[in-house]
């Protein structure tokens, strides 16, 4: 789908399960604990404010034993549990993880990496995305569970899957990769163009030569690597769709999601969000990054970004360590209930966990739950109570609004899988750091952003950034100057407009219409730095990258490079409303840099004067401020002001502790 098609897919919100309240909760898994457990996981669930429950995630082989065989006793057991306590469900397909005896007697199911070697069961997301006998299988346990369950009282949200995450370079996903193609290009001549097969003789003249990019002797060609990544998503999607549609017709009205990974690289998100009723995401930030705090934010203004602006749902979350970590330290206290209600400041109307009981067996004992080890008295499940406390506070003022932003940060999968080959000469300027980068930027700067795909409307943006873009189609170019004609502001980074949809490196280096649009007369060189190199620039340095440019004169701002082969030559070059940043820029200018072009375009931080460290961002009629530091701070507040989480006046300025929060109403 056309990702400037919103909105057609999508049936139920999530407005429709919280009911004006903010949901707490975490996938439950009742299946690994014997019966008596479960009276007191309610009984603990009621305490800690919990008011939803993931079921039934990795549940297939509990569900079907054997094939064909149902077992949905223990299942009516949990469901009826749940309800008679207040506590929703959110019934998931469990499609992630196909019982061993699929895998037995169909080995066809089974995912193949591009070695041709075959990813058995004894893991999980072991199955092939093109595989006819999966599809039907899961179509099945689907069908049953939306028949006995639809109509269930306790049913509030439909989770689809898990973690949508799987590639298969095999026979089956090789003949589902070639109908791909030839619904994409039609002919073999035309896939030869897109591909550029005249390159190393690699001319297709039958659609059965045409192969997903197994292992090669030397380097792949980067076209087909780039559609194999398309097909991949499209053919997940279609799992998740298939899926979807089940339930949907056995219940139109019940709201359906499944949970992306953070800023994962394997899914068109833009595309999969428009099929979702609900959005949502898993946030695991490193408690040891000390940029954890920022790393939540990208992923949380992302995620809102998909849902249109409207109230996501953080599905999964640690309350300490992950159990994947080299280095897997728990959160201190409070980073947990900071970085939750950062989630909700960022319009999150849901915060859910992984998981709500620490397993004593299996591949995940040592990722944290809601309650741990320690069991009630620790440390993790009393800070769970406090969340929930402070969720109840907050839900009749916060749930259902949303966050006001004027500056978009743009972002596409598309270029993402282009630039992320083999033999570029950027592989140090990999686009997440470059985007990290650039959103740490207008975060420090407090200044709220959303995301937004280069092919969406932008005109309600003051300001729209392009940390880098690879690829760029003709039409988001045309959207782009578009948006500067219009009165928009821009700001585009290295390595923008590049190549084309078909990954064709455009004639210059970069697109024509951008060299005009900045005042670049040619684009000579582009020279990637060091790791660990800098560049010397008028009154900063630059980090990763630097590019050799000639300015064409009609730039009304230049910053040049100063020293070594660039001396002289532009590093920067603003051209009326447009701006081009040929380098990265150390976090201090890039910071300065964004936050004056913000202030031109009108666009104002949330509150002036806030202390190094201190998060501030308005939902609604609400200022949340975040101390992300583990000393106190005094944040000046002119005005008087009301913190809803201890109900006190605050009046001239405000002490947040340690990871502390204050939420302010007027």
């Amino acid at each position: 789908m056309d990702p400037t098609h919103e909105h057609e897919n999508r049936g139920p919100a999530l407005a429709d399960v919280t009911r004006g309240r903010l949901l707490l909760g975490g996938d439950y898994n009742p299946e690994q604990w014997p019966e008596e457990t479960w009276q007191e996981d309610v009984r603990l669930m009621k305490a800690a404010g919990v008011n939803s429950a993931t079921v039934g995630v990795f549940s297939w082989a509990r569900l079907e034993p054997r094939p064909g065989e149902r077992d949905f006793g223990w299942l009516d057991r949990v469901m009826d549990l749940l309800h008679e306590h207040g506590i929703g469900v959110v019934l998931a397909t469990p499609t992630a993880s196909p019982p061993p005896w699929l895998g037995r007697l169909h080995p066809e199911t089974l995912p193949v990496d591009e070695d041709g070697r075959t990813e058995w069961w004894g893991g999980r997301q072991h199955f092939s995305h093109s595989s006819a006998v999966y599809r039907r299988h899961a179509a099945a346990i689907t069908e049953a569970l939306a028949a006995r369950y639809g109509g269930h009282p306790a049913l509030t949200l439909w989770h689809i899957n898990n973690e949508y995450c799987t590639y298969d370079h095999g026979d089956e996903a090789a003949a589902r990769f070639r109908d791909w193609l030839r619904n994409r290009y039609g002919t073999l001549d035309a896939l030869n163009t897109a591909w550029g097969t005249a390159f190393w003789s690699q001319g297709y003249g039958d659609w059965e030569e045409v192969l997903p990019p197994r292992r090669t002797h030397y380097l792949k060609n980067p076209a087909q690597v780039l559609d194999f990544r398309r097909f991949t998503s499209d053919m997940l999607l279609e799992c998740y769709t298939a899926e979807r549609d089940i339930v949907r017709r056995h219940t139109p009205h019940t709201p359906v999601t499944t949970n992306f990974m953070p800023l994962w690289f394997g899914q068109d998100a833009w595309r999969w969000a428009e099929e979702e009723d609900v959005v949502s995401v898993d946030l695991y930030p490193d408690p040891r990054d000390p940029y954890g705090g920022q790393e939540g934010a990208l992923i949380q203004d992302l995620t809102r970004s998909q849902a249109r602006g409207g109230p996501w749902m953080v599905m999964e979350q640690a309350t300490g360590a992950v159990g994947w970590r080299d280095v897997d330290q728990p959160k201190p206290r409070g980073l947990n209930r900071l970085w939750s209600l950062q989630a909700v400041a960022r319009g999150a109307d849901a915060v859910c966990y992984f998981q709500w009981r620490q397993s004593r067996q299996g591949a995940e004992k040592f990722h944290s739950a809601m309650v741990g080890h320690a069991g009630e008295h620790g440390r993790a499940f009393q800070e769970v109570k406090r969340l929930g406390a402070d969720l109840a506070t907050l839900a009749p003022h916060v749930s259902g609004t949303r966050n006001e932003a004027h500056v978009a940060v743009l972002h596409d999968w598309h270029s993402w899988w282009a630039g992320t080959q083999e033999a570029r000469p950027f592989a140090q300027a990999d686009l997440p750091v470059v985007l990290r980068a650039w959103h740490r930027a207008l975060w420090q700067a407090h200044l709220t952003t959303d995301f937004a795909h280069p092919g969406h409307d932008l005109s309600r943006y003051r300001l729209v950034v392009v940390p880098q873009l690879y690829l760029l189609t003709d039409a988001a170019i045309d959207n782009l100057l578009a948006y500067v004609r219009g009165g928009g502001t821009l700001v585009c980074g290295f390595l923008t407009g590049t190549a084309d949809e078909d990954d064709r490196v455009r004639p210059g280096g970069m697109d024509a219409r951008l060299r005009e649009l900045f005042g670049i007369r040619t684009l000579h060189e582009w020279w990637p730095l060091p790791t660990g190199g800098t560049v010397e620039c008028d009154g900063f340095r630059g980090t990763l990258w630097s590019e050799e440019l000639e300015a064409d004169g009609t730039a009304d701002e230049t910053v040049l490079y100063k020293g070594g082969e660039l001396d002289g030559l532009p590093a920067v070059l603003g051209k009326g409303r447009a701006w081009y940043v040929s380098t990265l820029p150390e976090p201090e200018a890039l910071r300065g840099l964004l936050a004056g072009i913000a202030a031109d375009a009108g666009v104002r931080p949330v509150l002036d004067r806030v202390p190094a460290g201190v998060e501030a961002v308005r939902r609604g009629d609400l200022l949340f401020l975040l101390n992300h530091g583990r000393e106190p701070v005094t944040v000046e507040m002119p005005g008087d002001h009301r913190d809803l989480l201890t109900d006190t006046p605050v009046s001239g300025s405000l002490v947040l502790g340690r990871y502390g929060v204050a939420v302010l109403t007027s």
